[in-house]
């Protein structure tokens, strides 16, 4: 049997030192007002989440931002600092309303003219956007009709414009923050929000106060009274999960993220601890392969792939019955998920032979197949700080069942910097990159050839390079297509085409896991994207 190889890279490669955790307690005569939240995610580079536009950004900017539109529990597209939006009858124009009586936390007034500077930013190349700019390419136009109505002029017409108003990286901010340094941005982004950020310590914590000129605008939103409200966050950066749990259990922090398998099965079972977990919308977390270039440019070869292991049942073992494999594009989270599971079978017999048929039919001494006299090389970089130690046993038992078939599976653990880098460069052959978006039309995002384009700040959505002209007008049409039914049919087709294909490798849903002491009541996840919200949040 081979083996595959597997090379650690960056901050990564050695022992992470934490300081020390302070007790999180109060005084018995007093409640408690700071929270303390550990994130395992990586640390963003900025926090303003237009700039580039990731998921760490998101979970820390939702704290202070607030975007126009929002999903309510029943995943109905709400207002929020809006208060309606429309659509003219040939989806030309969508007219929104704005509320009125809001600023941001540093006194400038919330109006359409504060709006449109911020589409206009997202589309600022020197912004260096990403998630918000694919967000809103169908937008020809921004317009401030009167102090509180702002007017989308569309290029084409988007079904699902409200819903790419409902994300963190399509938040509002104050434009008086714009005229600042990028450092000052990026360091203190203003907003709406329940909280703003007073600092930003590198590599240890953010912290965030209480805005008390805070508007609930969000429905359902019930800001607990003085005194018994959260009044600071500390949100910090601690990527070795066992610290987390382990400050967790002693008190030191109240909420954790990105909580492993085993010890989310742990904590669901202790009284003093309480979990929450949810599917993030998108698309699922899953393999996507580089047809750029050998060895996947060849479509057998990616069928081979992706029937040379029993994902099933290493999903369901590494994560302790947790997960369920998926087997779709798209997130369970989307109504429009589809699945096809006889295509994504586990079979090591048609695996060989498709190998067999592509060509690969030689082998070196140590059992890698060769063609041409080139290798069977498989380059899969891993992002610590984005793929779970679960996930990384998964690719690793990928790569040993891979290898019987005769791929070499070289396996490079990153540190977030690095991954990127490698991910931007199409330096790999394989690839886990999750991408959210509160809608089906991530599939034209991260599978349209537009997607190999790189947005300003460098990063293409797609990480395939599929160029399908017919793939294109399906996902084209759906976004422009207003009947429910309708849509729904063409996303089915374009997510067959995209299995078919073997251009990607589904393996579960995207998840967000949270771990939490009971003493902290209204914590709960925002239903656009499944994010931490506090505002609602007291302790007991």
């Amino acid at each position: 049997m081979l083996t595959h190889s597997l090379r650690l890279i960056g901050a990564v490669a050695g022992i992470a030192l934490i300081a020390p955790l302070a007790a999180c307690t109060a005084s018995p005569t007093e409640a408690k007002t700071t929270l303390t939240y550990a994130s395992g995610e990586s640390e963003p580079a900025c926090l303003d989440p237009i700039v580039g536009g990731n998921w760490p950004q998101a979970l820390v900017g939702h704290q202070f931002l607030e975007s126009l539109f929002a999903r309510d529990a029943n995943g109905e597209v709400v207002p929020w600092l809006a208060e309606s939006g429309e659509v003219n009858e040939d989806g030309s124009v969508w007219t929104v309303k704005l509320k009125e009586g809001i600023t941001f936390s540093d006194g400038t007034a919330f109006n359409a003219d504060a709006v449109v500077a911020n589409m206009e930013r997202i589309r600022d190349p020197e912004t260096k956007a990403s998630t918000g700019l694919r967000a809103l390419e169908n937008v020809a136009e921004f317009v401030a009709v009167d102090e509180y109505t702002v007017e989308f002029r569309m290029e084409r017409p988007d079904t699902v414009l409200l819903e790419s108003l409902a994300q963190t990286w399509t938040a509002i901010m104050s434009p008086a923050g714009f005229e600042r340094s990028e450092l000052e941005q990026c360091e203190q982004p203003i907003g709406t929000g329940a909280f703003q950020v007073e600092s930003w310590t590198k590599q240890d914590r953010v912290v965030l106060v209480r805005n008390d000129s805070h508007v609930a605008s969000m429905p359902g939103e019930e800001i607990p009274a003085e005194g018994e409200r959260i009044e600071q966050i500390d949100w910090r950066f601690i990527p070795d999960a066992a610290t987390r749990t382990a400050a967790l259990q002693s008190g030191q922090v109240d909420v954790i993220d990105q909580v492993q398998p085993d010890a989310l099965v742990q904590f669901e079972e202790d009284a003093d601890a309480a979990t929450l977990v949810g599917a993030r919308p998108g698309t699922s977390a899953r393999i996507e392969l580089n047809t750029l270039e050998a060895p996947f440019d060849d479509p057998l070869v990616r069928e081979a792939f992706a029937r040379s292991t029993d994902l099933d049942s290493a999903v369901d073992s590494l994560f302790f019955g947790t997960l369920d494999r998926s087997y779709s594009p798209l997130s369970s989270s989307l109504p429009e998920m589809a699945a096809f599971p006889e295509q994504l079978a586990f079979d090591q017999d048609a695996a060989n032979a498709l190998l067999d048929e592509a060509g690969w039919t030689e082998r070196n001494e140590d059992g890698v197949r060769m063609k041409d006299g080139e290798l069977l090389t498989v380059n899969f970089p891993l992002s610590t700080n984005q793929s779970i130690p679960a996930e990384i046993s998964l690719v690793e038992q990928m790569a040993a069942s891979a290898g019987e078939l005769g791929f070499d599976v070289q396996i490079e653990l990153l540190d977030w910097s690095s991954w990127h880098e490698a991910a931007r460069e199409w330096q790999f052959d394989a690839i886990i990159a999750p991408y959210s978006k509160s809608s089906a039309d991530v599939l034209r995002i991260v599978y349209h050839s537009d997607g190999n384009i790189p947005a300003p700040s460098g990063y293409h959505a797609n990480n395939t390079g599929m160029e399908d002209p017919e793939f294109d007008t399906l996902v084209d049409e759906a976004i422009t297509t207003f009947d429910i039914a309708e849509r729904t049919e063409l996303y089915n087709q374009a997510q067959a085409m995209i299995i078919d294909g073997y251009y990607i490798i589904p393996l579960y849903d995207q998840m967000v896991q949270f771990a939490y002491t009971t003493e902290l009541q209204g914590f709960h996840l925002d239903p656009s994207l499944n994010l931490p919200t506090f505002t609602n949040a007291t302790f007991s």
